[in-house]
């Protein structure tokens, strides 16, 4: 007698990032109240299921949805806007006066939704956000369908959220409340970074998140400079700072670290924090190289993340998988670094983790979520495939992502998105880009 589910996914290649890292060919997976109920050869599956939908990808790769675990959504509307400058420069000279001149809920939630729109095609079902008007991006987040992790921006000068630290670290503590129990949103404390919060100010998060256990998000160590300023005015590395104020634990996340020593491996590995790596965002700001292979190597769980597009200038997590890999031989020396099934990790299981949604998604298991990408093979580029593990990472194939489901909710279709008008984004995007351009 067959099951009753809802959707029946049937795929050449299913590559499910479980414990014991499992390629299967020709299998189908069943899906029912959001979740995978079951994964079964194609042979078997129709015998077994009677799904309301069933979706032959015949020539298709199947994996877990990508987690994207850094951005700034909104910055998308600022791609392009300043490029080919170092980081400090970029901050301070363009990027943080166009902020205070055009960042509002509306401008983050039309940013944001364009943002969603790129992941969405580009295989991300979850990803992790760093910017103001967090409460805009929950929105859009509940409306599109996707997988949110936001950590509000904590800064010791006004911005367009707030005052100062104690308004915003008030208005992230009422947010945490108001979405602790959604389904696809979660919020978390994002102080910026050790040069623009203080002491007193960490010390609080630090206490605030002990209370809610949310989670922090924090850029460190991106650039040699930071360390150095930091060592001249604490007397501490970053990372020494962070620690003897709370802020290092096993919900934290440590953008970049390009500028590492073995004091702060020691740290990462007694804390359990995670380390997020956005190899494109540092290249081209030229901030330095996160050492993967040796943070990997000393048990640290480090994940992928593609930065804003105000600095990368995409959002493409499979494209950020090969550079990943390729950067990871260069700087270890050693062409066996960071395999192409350690760069998926990264991007999906590795990822999931350091936004401890582990548990809910980053790998194909039965009750788990539904969040699923696929992949299209008829393509030149695909032929021969001897590997599709190594085809996902080291060949260009984010245009074939054909269909994205979160939650066992189909958000793209045969390349098209379901649950957002494109050409009204389009318009939007466009409208924006002169409004900018004309100040």
């Amino acid at each position: 007698m067959t099951q009753p589910i809802d959707t029946l996914i049937q795929c050449r290649w299913l590559i499910t990032m479980d414990s014991e890292r499992r390629v299967l060919e020709h299998h189908s997976i069943a899906v029912k109240d959001g979740k995978i109920a079951a994964i079964v050869p194609n042979s078997e599956a129709e015998d077994l299921y009677q799904a309301n939908e069933c979706i032959k990808l015949e020539q298709h790769i199947a994996l877990p949805g990508l987690v994207n675990t850094h951005g700034h959504l909104a910055m998308s509307l600022l791609r392009g806007y300043a490029d080919d400058y170092p980081l400090h420069d970029w901050l301070n000279d363009h990027i943080w006066p166009a902020e205070g001149k055009f960042v509002s809920h509306e401008f983050v939630a039309d940013g944001a939704r364009l943002a969603m729109a790129e992941m969405i095609r580009g295989g991300t079902t979850a990803f992790s956000d760093n910017y103001f008007f967090p409460e805009a991006v929950a929105e859009v987040c509940a409306e599109v369908g996707m997988r949110g992790s936001l950590y509000s921006p904590i800064l010791n000068f006004p911005t367009a959220w707030g005052s100062g630290p104690e308004e915003t670290i008030a208005k992230s503590c009422t947010l945490i409340e108001q979405y602790q129990e959604h389904d696809l949103v979660n919020i978390g404390f994002g102080p910026h970074a050790p040069y623009t919060v203080s002491n007193e100010a960490f010390s609080e998060i630090a206490k605030q998140e002990a209370k809610y256990q949310c989670g922090i998000m924090v850029h460190l160590q991106e650039t040699q400079k930071e360390v150095d300023d930091s060592i001249e005015q604490y007397g501490q590395r970053p990372t020494e700072r962070l620690q003897s104020l709370g802020i290092m634990n096993e919900r934290t996340q440590c953008v970049h670290m390009t500028a590492v020593s073995d004091e702060d491996i020691s740290i990462l590995q007694t804390s359990k924090s995670h380390v997020v790596h956005c190899p494109e965002s540092n290249l081209k700001l030229a901030s330095g190289f996160c050492p993967t292979e040796k943070l990997r190597q000393a048990g640290v769980n480090v994940s992928l993340g593609t930065d804003g597009a105000a600095s990368n200038n995409d959002l493409d997590m499979l494209s950020e998988m090969r550079t990943a890999s390729m950067l990871a031989k260069a700087v270890d020396n050693n062409a066996s670094a960071l395999k192409a099934m350690d760069s998926v990790a990264m991007a999906t299981i590795d990822g999931a983790k350091a936004l401890n949604i582990d548990s809910l998604t980053g790998s194909l298991e039965v009750g788990k979520a539904a969040d699923i990408a696929t992949v299209e093979l008829s393509a030149l580029n695909a032929l021969p495939m001897y590997d599709p593990v190594s085809y996902l990472v080291y060949t260009n194939c984010s245009h074939q992502v054909s269909d994205v489901w979160v939650a066992g909710e189909r958000l793209l279709a045969a390349g098209l998105l379901q649950t957002i008008d494109e050409q009204a984004l389009r318009e939007n995007a466009m409208e924006w880009q002169a409004k900018i351009s004309a100040d």
